[in-house]
């Protein structure tokens, strides 16, 4: 039974991370996106989706180039099991957007 309900805080913790740096990807690759705006949205996706209740102790960072925007997440999921804690680690990239002429 403990470890059905570990498997699920760890996916529910999982998904939220990984929609956490979706988020902050699309942020951060817009066309005139910073590597802040991309944090910025992840940490505010994270707070919306529960916050500590669903990952914990997260870091978020963020990388644009020239043409990719990448914004990674990392926590840990919450456990049932004392003394168990599994780290999560989730990326996601885009391209940078960019106005050319026709």
């Amino acid at each position: 039974m403990f470890l059905g309900m570990q498997a699920a805080l760890y996916y529910q913790a999982k998904t939220v991370a990984i929609a956490a740096a979706q988020q902050g990807a699309r942020a951060a690759g817009a066309e005139h996106g910073r590597e802040a705006d991309g944090v910025g949205a992840a940490n505010d996706f994270l707070a919306e989706a529960g916050g500590d209740d669903v990952i914990t102790a997260t870091s978020t960072s963020a990388n644009r180039t020239a043409t990719t925007a990448t914004v990674t997440v990392s926590g840990f999921s919450l456990s049932v099991i004392p003394g168990w804690k599994v780290r999560i680690t989730q990326s996601a990239s885009v391209p940078v957007e960019q106005v050319t002429a026709p």
